[in-house]
């Protein structure tokens, strides 16, 4: 749609207070006064890339699980179902978005020489956006590869406040050194910026909110601020009013919808910090105060922190981890009290097979939440989720084995047109995971013929009139 404005403020508009600093997201009052316009972010160079890593694969990836589709769906192309036992059923109402890319391999994660065997563990999340294999030391000599998301904020983000965010739900302590004599960067890093620069993710929604929202003045403005109990945006009102005066009926009511989104977040970080400073017990009590014991609030919270850095073009680049290797984590409302690490070596024992398929399940359920707060967040003509990559995988197959093969893969967006959605793609066997982001990237504006150890491309798309794609099983 083109239309014609006459008013126009940029679209870098920042509302400013006692150490705030207050992104707009897209208004209609951001068209260029006077001027017939299209929405400029519908080019490639504003597709968002979120990339997601699940650790420990998924219980799809052993045979058993496979032949009963608990990842991978028995069709392929258009013609797909969700099984009923299928990780993947609580995403059914986005399968419109959802390229499911099943049958690839992450053989960088694999052990080269005899001194790696027993490291999958401490090598698979370095793997997963970089595609590489990284160097086994424990010094400072660290080397891998970049990873695709600051490949994409090197090229596309370098305009906004923050090039790339980086979060992540756990922290690994192993008592000042990582196993199998690998350095603790790649057990906890997703985004590496050069071979040898990892970039740390932040754990705490409060600080992700203050990345985001406290980037003016100083730290001890934004301390004072919070010592008084009062919100953020108590600071900027007379800024507010001044803005929604020169605004029409439709973007004020946007503002209005948009800060009291950003209120209530606020709200919610608030009350876990009092929570678990009140002194009553925490079921992690060696977590900060600041991060929710309760691992859907602390999901939630990322997730809607996220969406608005997205909204308001803080950032194009997120990189997101959502667990670490060997957790011992429960999920009781998954129906299974056993630890996703512990339920990872099943054993090859179908009931134990399906106890790991249930927290599987339940995880992904959380992704359902994220997916719908893009789907129903407008920015310009269309929704964010139509302008964003979501990569959403693991580095690993079937962790009983500790194997790298049949890794669980989805590609979820329309990414500006790059993605076409409401496909299962299952790649031939041997086929690297690189192949597959190799024509994510081309087509979210990339020049890139080969990325880690990719043979080429795995088309993401389907001729219309036809129904089915991909290898057999």
């Amino acid at each position: 749609m083109e239309f014609i404005t006459g008013t126009h403020i940029s679209r870098r508009t920042f509302m400013r207070g006692m150490g705030t600093t207050v992104a707009l997201p897209l208004l209609d009052a951001m068209v260029p006064a006077g001027r017939r316009w299209t929405d400029p972010t519908t080019d490639p160079s504003y597709t968002r890339l979120v990339c997601i890593e699940e650790s420990m694969g998924c219980a799809g990836g052993s045979d058993w699980g496979d032949e009963r589709s608990l990842f991978a769906p028995a069709g392929v192309g258009r013609d797909f179902d969700f099984g009923p036992e299928s990780q993947l059923r609580p995403l059914e109402a986005y399968r419109d978005y959802l390229t499911v890319v099943s049958n690839t391999d992450c053989r960088m994660a694999e052990p080269y020489r005899a001194e790696e065997i027993g490291g999958d563990h401490d090598r698979s999340t370095a793997v997963f956006l970089t595609q590489a294999h990284p160097k086994q030391t424990q010094g400072s000599d660290i080397f891998l590869g970049t990873s695709l998301d600051q490949l994409h904020a090197q090229r596309f983000g370098q305009g906004t406040a923050l090039p790339s965010l980086e979060l992540c739900i756990e922290v690994i302590d192993r008592g000042g050194g990582c196993a199998y004599n690998y350095h603790c960067a790649y057990t906890t890093s997703l985004a590496w910026a050069a071979p040898d620069r990892p970039l740390p993710a932040i754990r705490e929604p409060r600080a992700v909110f203050e990345r985001l929202f406290g980037a003016g003045d100083s730290a001890q403005d934004r301390a004072m601020r919070r010592r008084t109990d009062r919100s953020m945006l108590d600071w900027i009102v007379g800024e507010v009013a001044r803005l929604k005066r020169s605004l029409g009926a439709v973007d004020r009511a946007a503002m209005d919808e948009y800060l009291e989104h950003v209120r209530e977040i606020e709200r919610r970080i608030q009350l876990v910090e009092e929570r678990n400073r009140s002194g009553e017990e925490r079921a992690m009590p060696e977590a900060p105060s600041g991060v929710p014991d309760d691992w859907d609030d602390h999901m939630e919270l990322m997730f809607d922190l996220q969406v608005l850095a997205l909204q308001t073009d803080m950032t194009r680049v997120i990189t997101f981890k959502t667990g670490f290797d060997q957790s011992n984590r429960t999920f009781p409302g998954s129906g299974t009290t056993k630890s996703i690490h512990g339920a990872s070596h099943h054993g090859n024992v179908p009931e134990d097979i399906m106890d790991f398929n249930k927290i599987n399940t339940y995880r992904t359920a959380k992704l359902a939440y994220f997916l719908e707060k893009m789907r129903t967040t407008m920015d310009g003509e269309s929704s964010l989720l139509d302008k964003t990559a979501i990569v959403w995988g693991s580095p690993m197959g079937d962790p009983n084995l500790h194997n790298h093969r049949r890794c669980p893969l989805l590609l979820i967006g329309k990414a500006n047109g790059a993605l076409e959605g409401g496909l299962h793609i299952r790649a031939p066997k041997g086929t690297p995971m690189a192949n597959a982001f190799v024509s994510l990237m081309q087509g979210i504006g990339h020049d890139m013929h080969a990325f880690g150890d990719s043979t080429g491309t795995l088309p993401l798309s389907f001729p219309r009139g036809a129904t089915s794609a991909g290898g057999a099983r």
